[in-house]
């Protein structure tokens, strides 16, 4: 609706320039088209008119007459050259000079018929015009099982790429494994003790030891000498528990392919899944620093090299190569993105947790510092606040396998999988997240989750009861009757239905899915409030049909947005 608005508006605009109301060139104001906060004040509304109050002004002194145009004249005049719609019901002019628009109640049910007809592709639109973004999700390092603050990064990145995805992205999924540095080393010596009879609280157990129960599994597999395949790799174990390098490469395969099962139960799956330590074997760390020098925005001091990334908004300049000739991690990451820009990637999301804030500007100053014409704003970055999970009003903490914190697998089996992605996606993301494990597991309207998926289920409900009567129910009859709902809750229904479009492209805009989660509970309320009012399966074969056509559009509707969150649509429940 709000496409069909601009359309109509920039129609209106082109009869201005014609009049001479407005000069012959006056560009296209980027105007607003919005829905109002009180519905009162109408279906849309936009500020066009206060926009073109300068290009008016310069088109009067042109014929002689200068002066400051009303903005609520050229608002008429604009109403006025707007040409005939089946759209819009009734056009008033507000205020300063806004325009709002009253839709006419064949508009919305012209949405319920492209929910039918639109089907699975109903929301989507083609904003991007099939470019490639790259979105950076979870990228735990392979140390350990993942936590809840993973599964919150799983359910945001993924989210966000099935909403670019509906917005006509082509959207790349990436996982970043840090499998080189400190903590890589901690986890192949936590092995090396296990597999030396030690554990945690022996006296020689090592400081900085991975203390969870998975340790010893791994150990374990590595003396029965197990494989353990990773992205068509296979690694095996080699028995000998004097071999470090060994132990690392197996214990580091071995909680890859853990990490890769949690998040494929979780429904989160990846494209392309890209290892810190190729970076150094291809050559990408030592390529970048030498793109960064011949740049010129390096120097060397106190035996270091510098990166002089203040020339580009960060706070300070950073080290990229330290005086013993080991790289930062600032380095790797840079050297990380620009391979991202290399692979194709006109725009790059990377959703991080909220404590690696203060590696954003560096980030990108390097980007900037490599001269390549990099975008300014790449990579965006979507940052998440951390998860505190309550069981019976108290806080969950710990777990015995991972030995420290509570896991996204104890999760996902105390609460289920949909309501686990459901509840960490529904917050925006840089907003504290409370987890409650009792009320996911509910099943009743105070759980959201089971409030939207009930909705959907209601509908399919009522398609078999209308099948079990022997009513033949057709679309096309209910689409032909579609006037016949013509009480306030099917309006509002039908109001409702016809945000959908909008919030996904408002979704993917800001890249905010909680949006979704938001809108779906809307839509579900309006329905439920519509079924207990309205009477479905009626003797009336036309009022039957065009009620159970708009029911199955909100169903297309709930089942397409749950699917943008990765949450399942249930026929009965």
């Amino acid at each position: 609706m709000k496409t069909e608005l601009r359309a109509l508006i920039a129609q209106a605009i082109d009869a201005l320039r014609n009049t001479g109301t407005l000069p012959a060139d006056a560009t296209l104001p980027d105007f607003v088209v919005e829905r109002p906060k009180e519905r009162s004040h109408g279906d849309f509304s936009t500020n066009a008119a206060m926009l073109l109050v300068r290009a008016a002004a310069q088109a009067s002194a042109e014929t002689g007459k200068p002066g400051k145009p009303n903005p609520r004249a050229l608002a008429q005049a604009l109403i006025d050259a707007l040409p005939p719609s089946g759209l819009i019901a009734k056009v008033e002019i507000a205020g300063p000079g806004f325009i709002n628009f009253h839709l006419s109640r064949a508009a919305y049910e012209g949405v319920v018929a492209s929910a039918l007809k639109q089907d699975r592709a109903f929301g989507n639109n083609a904003n991007s015009n099939g470019k490639t973004v790259g979105v950076e999700y979870v990228s735990a390092n392979p140390t350990g099982p993942l936590h809840v603050g993973h599964g919150r990064a799983g359910a945001i990145g993924d989210c966000i790429a099935r909403v670019l995805a509906a917005n006509g992205w082509n959207a790349k999924r990436e996982f970043y494994y840090n499998d080189a540095g400190v903590q890589i080393e901690n986890l192949a010596k936590s092995t090396y003790a296990r597999l030396h009879g030690l554990k945690p609280g022996d006296a020689e157990w090592p400081e900085a030891a991975y203390n969870g129960d998975y340790i010893g599994d791994v150990a374990e597999a590595y003396k029965r000498g197990d494989s353990v395949e990773v992205e068509g790799h296979v690694v095996v174990g080699a028995k000998d528990i004097e071999n470090l390098d060994e132990i690392r490469r197996f214990a580091v395969a071995c909680l890859r392919r853990e990490q890769n099962l949690d998040l494929a139960a979780f429904g989160v799956n990846f494209d392309t899944y890209y290892l810190e330590s190729s970076l150094y074997a291809d050559g990408k760390v030592a390529e970048t620093v030498q793109r960064l020098i011949a740049s010129g925005h390096t120097y060397e001091e106190g035996g270091a090299l510098w990166l002089r990334s203040t020339d580009f908004g960060d706070d300070k300049d950073r080290v990229m190569r330290k005086s013993d000739g080991t790289y930062t991690y600032f380095l790797p990451d840079v050297a990380y993105h620009l391979s991202k820009w290399q692979r194709g990637y006109e725009r790059a999301i990377t959703e991080l947790g909220a404590d690696h804030h203060g590696s954003l500007a560096r980030v990108k100053a390097g980007l900037q510092a490599l001269d390549l014409g990099i975008p300014r704003d790449y990579p965006d970055y979507v940052l998440h606040q951390m998860v505190t999970v309550m069981r019976g009003g108290q806080e969950v903490k710990l777990s015995k396998r991972a030995g420290s914190y509570f896991t996204l697998r104890d999760l996902i089996e105390e609460a289920g999988r949909d309501a686990t992605r459901w509840f960490l996606i529904a917050r925006k993301p840089d907003s504290q997240l409370v987890f409650d494990i009792d009320l996911a597991r509910q099943q009743s309207n105070d759980n959201p989750v089971f409030y939207v998926q009930y909705a959907h289920a209601r509908v399919c409900s009522l398609l078999r009861q209308a099948a079990e009567k022997g009513y033949a129910y057709s679309p096309e009859n209910g689409l032909a009757n579609l006037a016949k709902n013509d009480d306030d809750a099917s309006l509002l229904l039908m109001v409702e239905l016809s945000r959908y479009p909008e919030v996904v492209e408002i979704a993917g805009d800001t890249l905010e899915p909680h949006l979704i989660a938001q809108y779906l509970r809307e839509l579900a309320y309006a329905f439920h409030n519509w079924y207990g009012n309205t009477q479905v399966l009626v003797d009336d074969a036309a009022t039957r049909d065009a009620r159970l056509a708009l029911a199955s559009g909100v169903r297309i509707a709930l089942r397409n947005g749950l699917d943008l969150l990765g949450v399942s649509a249930p026929e009965k429940m």
